[in-house]
């Protein structure tokens, strides 16, 4: 087994089972998410679990944030650009997320985050290439919670290996995302 597989796949296993020791009632809330870009769609599923810190507090907001554990599908539609030709893969990622919020967690905010995930095969579709399984995902995003804690959000997420190895040249999803609320 290559040097690069093994390494690949020690890190995913370490960021899953890391990421399964967290206590089952620290998960706040659940989502559901669609996103499409670069001739590609993502289906994806997440927990999220938030944290209690708050920075810069001011006038009703702060910074808070949490973790975004989550598992997703991609099928691109123009695999090694022949087009029609399809490319399924699943990604797993585990991402800190900044929010700026209310203090109430209720109404507007805006978000971002970078986290790691890890794929189960190597990217090549639409003249697009990642040349590794381990990617770095960072995203930004706007959103809405209603009173009820239902959040909807969209967001631009760009994954790409940090410059680690060519090619590189990323892959970008505007998704849309509805969460609910555990607690």
């Amino acid at each position: 087994m290559k040097t690069n597989t093994l390494l690949y796949r020690t890190i995913g296993l370490g960021v899953l089972f890391g990421a399964l020791n967290f206590p089952a009632q620290a998960v706040d809330s659940v989502s559901a998410e669609f996103g499409s870009g670069d001739k590609t769609k993502m289906l994806r599923a997440a927990a999220q679990w938030k944290w209690e810190k708050q920075w810069w507090k001011s006038n009703g907001t702060h910074i808070g944030g949490y973790w975004n554990l989550d598992l997703a599908h991609w099928r691109g539609n123009k695999y090694q650009n022949i087009e029609g030709r399809k490319q399924n893969l699943f990604a797993i990622g585990l991402t800190p997320v900044f929010r700026f919020q209310r203090d109430s967690r209720k109404g507007p905010y805006a978000e971002l985050g970078i986290g790691g995930y890890f794929l189960s095969e190597l990217y090549d579709n639409n003249d697009q290439k990642l040349s590794t399984r381990l990617q770095f995902g960072d995203h930004l995003g706007a959103g809405y919670v209603f009173q009820n804690g239902v959040d909807i959000s969209l967001k631009f997420q760009h994954f790409s290996n940090g410059g680690f190895k060519k090619p590189n040249s990323g892959v970008d999803f505007l998704i849309f995302q509805a969460r609910y609320p555990l607690d």
